[in-house]
């Protein structure tokens, strides 16, 4: 009788035991996620050098201007949602240049095949995706009523120098990081954005897969902290 009446305890703390090691393990891979896997990968980690950026930084040197604003970095409207980040993104006016950091997750390409249709779901080794940058600018800068609207509104697209393009990936996701040539932010820009197309679907007069605003004219703009591997890039001293 007395084995009978201890066995519910015995249960009871087994499952007990099990239910605290469950959390336990949620709380470790949350953790994980937070600590590593958003952390960008070595290769596109550091600012890419190429000849105008080097040619700014030898100019300017510690006075090179980099900056960013605190946009999403996710996207979050439309059919794409939460397919597609920018965790990084830096505007480098002397150089008229932009690099951002653009990356997806494994599950992006599942969603990519139900979108289309497609029969299987896309390599993560194939590239999947065009990317550019596009600058509003204002027709009638001196009126700010009519912003919103896209009569009054001019567009110019970037496209990414390709020989500048490197590539990595995790487990988790794929990354690249891309340099933008040419790209001025003056009195005239209300904003700047990242456009996403699939490869297989690349038409620049229809709406993008995914979109994300890197610079908006009414947000302030943010120093950008360089860390030892973008000074090596820039031949600037630590």
């Amino acid at each position: 009788m007395k084995a009978t009446s201890r066995a519910p305890r015995i249960i009871g703390r087994i499952v007990k035991s099990l239910f605290v090691l469950l959390i336990l393990a949620v709380n470790a891979i949350i953790v994980w996620r937070i600590l590593f896997s958003d952390k960008l990968p070595e290769r596109v980690d550091a600012l890419t050098p190429n000849a105008a950026l080097s040619a700014a930084a030898a100019q300017y040197g510690d006075g090179l201007i980099l900056q960013y604003q605190e946009q999403a970095t996710v996207t979050k409207g439309g059919r794409s949602y939460g397919y597609f980040g920018i965790p990084e993104a830096v505007f480098i006016p002397e150089a008229n240049q932009v690099q951002i950091v653009f990356r997806y997750n494994n599950s992006t390409l599942k969603n990519v095949a139900r979108d289309y249709g497609l029969p299987d779901t896309p390599d993560k080794a194939a590239h999947l995706f065009d990317v550019t940058l596009v600058r509003t600018v204002d027709l009638t800068p001196t009126v700010s009523a009519d912003n919103a609207d896209p009569d009054f509104l001019d567009t110019v697209r970037y496209f990414p120098t390709e020989a500048s393009v490197v590539r990595d990936t995790t487990k988790l996701y794929t990354y690249y990081r891309y340099v933008f040539e040419g790209v001025t932010v003056d009195a005239g820009t209300v904003g700047v954005f990242a456009d996403v197309y699939y490869v297989g679907d690349v038409n620049y007069e229809k709406e993008a897969y995914g979109t994300l605003c890197l610079y908006d004219r009414e947000m302030p703009w943010l120093p950008y902290k360089t860390d030892a591997k973008d000074r090596r890039a820039l031949g600037l001293a630590d």
